[in-house]
């Protein structure tokens, strides 16, 4: 019983040395919202303040798309390597192995569907916004 704790306690603390750094320099550049959201010639503590635009609201849903796939991704390279160490350390238990293979599963069609969705919404913005914006971001229309 020991044993196999240490080798888990062993497991989660090597996990967590590798980790760290991806989430260090994983973080997302610049603020979500780029605009203070304030009516036009507000002031707070002496500066005026940037009202927000149309521009503004296209780079703010650009930002909220990058974040929630950086999210995603993160989480299904965990559940990625979770499953995996799922199914390398119980090789013997059929039951086990179905689990893993599941998780396998449901990660990559969920991840499917967000990257799916997130050309859809792309395709979309881009015909929308900017009907000669073929190819490129469409929230650099401004």
């Amino acid at each position: 019983m020991t044993v196999r704790y240490a080798r888990n306690l062993a497991v989660v603390a090597l996990a967590i040395i590798v980790i760290a750094p991806t989430l260090v320099f994983g973080a997302v550049p610049g603020p979500i919202v780029n605009c203070s959201g304030a009516l036009p010639g507000t002031t707070v503590d002496g500066k005026t303040q940037a009202a927000c635009t149309v521009c503004d609201i296209a780079k703010t849903a650009q930002n909220v798309l990058n974040t929630a796939i950086y999210i995603a991704v993160f989480l299904s390279a965990i559940l990625f390597a979770y499953a995996g160490i799922i199914y390398v350390t119980n090789i013997a238990n059929h039951g086990e192995i179905t689990k893993a293979k599941n998780i396998f599963s449901n990660v990559l069609i969920g991840l499917v569907i967000i990257l799916a969705s997130w050309l859809v919404i792309d395709t979309l913005m881009k015909i929308l916004v900017n009907e000669k914006a073929i190819i490129g971001p469409w929230h650099q229309v401004c």
